[in-house]
Order: structure tokens, then sequence, then C-alpha cells
């Protein structure tokens, strides 16, 4: 589902500037990305393959880690007993995008995978998931401000990611780099959350409604021109969320669909979610690239 706002009448669905952006995506568009501010451009692509219960829209927040901080967030940091939808994380946080930080555990708090951040350690166990987005290089280390590495390539281990990094996030592995899907075929579809990176080291924001296969949607984010080199799983189904509010663009995507789980396209609202990953201009970017200024922190 998905509200594009141009004014401040909350709930309004503007089919216009959703048009606009799909035609952006269309055979023959130039470019294809609407620029919502210095260093963060929205995109949504057309699938080749059709739906079994919804469009085929995948829509693609693109981010430049040099103007905008990535920061992870989440009860494990509030201290709060529940979780907060996408939006509410935004409005809580001052945050301009967010989206899922990944699968959780029965506690409803506890990331599956390790997840460290700014050197404090809210998730301890390695799991077997191979795919783990760095960020917040540590002082006088010569990397880029982020990056998807794949546990499973030569050199590469944790220890020597946090070497480097302060921030990292471990979730299961979509693409691996330089753009090889790993996924073979199955039955089981959802709607999907991912984290990727471009070739040229941005940040990829992406949520699909629709739900396909993982192997499937792969294959159509790979075939774009949106040069995904990695990309890990975030969430699936009716919990997946993406929310942006930047300028006098609002956008909240949500999940509906998962095999075995929520078997249709009915779910309408954001369910809560105990972590996200949020985006906030650096404080060196160009104050035009500001965000919504919601409540003050519960």
């Amino acid at each position: 589902m998905a509200i594009y706002h141009v004014g401040n009448g909350i709930g309004a669905v503007n089919v216009a500037a959703l048009l606009l952006l799909v035609l952006a995506s269309a055979p023959g568009a130039t470019a294809g990305w609407q620029t919502l501010a210095p260093g963060m451009d929205l995109r949504v692509l057309i699938a080749d393959k059709s739906s079994s219960t919804s469009d085929a829209w995948i829509t693609v927040l693109r981010i430049d880690p040099h103007l905008w901080e990535l920061e992870f967030m989440g009860v494990g940091r509030t201290g709060g007993a529940f979780g907060r939808t996408a939006r509410e994380w935004c409005q809580s946080q001052g945050f301009t995008a967010a989206i899922n930080a990944g699968m959780f555990g029965a506690d409803f708090k506890t990331h599956l995978g390790y997840l460290e951040f700014r050197d404090h350690v809210y998730s301890s166990r390695v799991n077997s998931y191979q795919s783990v987005a760095a960020f917040d290089p540590k002082p006088g280390r010569d990397v880029p401000p982020f990056r998807i590495f794949d546990l499973d390539a030569p050199g590469v281990t944790m220890k020597r990611i946090l070497k480097d990094y302060s921030s990292a996030v471990q979730n299961m592995r979509l693409i691996k780099r330089p753009g090889r899907n790993v996924w073979s075929q199955q039955d089981r579809q959802w709607s999907e959350a991912a984290l990727g990176e471009d070739k040229a080291g941005r940040i990829l924001f992406i949520c699909c409604r629709s739900p396909f296969s993982m192997r499937e949607l792969n294959y159509e984010l790979l075939k774009s021109d949106i040069g995904l080199v990695a990309a890990q799983h975030l969430e699936g189904g009716p919990e997946v969320q993406l929310y942006l509010h930047v300028g006098k663009v609002e956008q909240e995507l949500i999940g509906s669909f998962e095999t075995c789980f929520n078997e249709d396209d009915d779910n309408v609202v954001a369910w809560p979610i105990p972590s996200v990953l949020g985006v906030r201009p650096k404080p060196s970017a160009p104050s035009k690239a500001s965000r919504r200024q919601g409540p003050k922190k519960r």
C-alpha cells in the first residue's frame, strides 16, 4: 500500500504522483529516478513477471552514504517493551526514511544474527547467514562508508569487518557480490523488504509488496539498471515496511502475502516491528535534505 502526500492531508492517496513514478520506470524512460533530496532518489521498477496477488511494482530508495547517516534503532536501544511501525520509528527518532532491520526472535526483540551498532553489541551470535552490512567506518580506516560483505568470500570474517567498522548487521543473503543470484527456485513466495548496495556504493532500501519467490525477485532486480551488486533479506510478509517523508513526498509501503502464514493481499495496517534501519541527513549534508520533524521520543 503506497501513500504519496503532496500536501498535509494524512491518508490522502495522490494517484498522479504514484503514476508519474511508475511511468518514469517504464521502457524508454530517460532515468527513472525521482530526486527527493540531495543524495536521495526514488524509483519504482515494474517486474516482467506478474504477481499472483497484486501489482508487480518494486520500490527502490537510493541513498548516498556520504550525505546520509544510516542508523540502527530498536527496542534494544530505547528500552521499550513494544515495537513501533516504521512510520512511528521515523517520527520518534527524526528519521527521513526507515525499513525493517532484519528478522527477530520469539522475544520480539533480539535480532537473528550478529548486530553491532556504534560499538555496542545488541546480538552477539554469528549464525549461518552469509551477508553483513557494515557502516560507520572507524577513525583512520580508509574504507567505504557503507558496504555489504559476503562472509564466505576469501579473507572476509566478522572479526575483520569489525576492525574497520563500528556497525554491522548480519542478515540472510539475497545477492552475492558482484551481482550473483544465490537462491534456487522454490514454491514459497512473500512480500519483501531488502537492503542493497549498488555499484557506486550507495544504500538501497528495497520494498516489494507483490509476492515473489526470492529467485524471481533477485532476477528482476539484477536485470534492471539500478546497478545492484549485493543485497540481504530483511523481512517478509505482512511485517514488511518502508516509510519515508521528505519534503512534500510521503510514502508508506507495507507487505501482506507470505506462503504458509498470510496467503492474501488484504493487509492494510502496518504492524509494530522491534527494529529498523533509518536514515537522517549527515550534519554536513545540505539543509534542503530536510526530514519531517516528528514528535519527541516517547
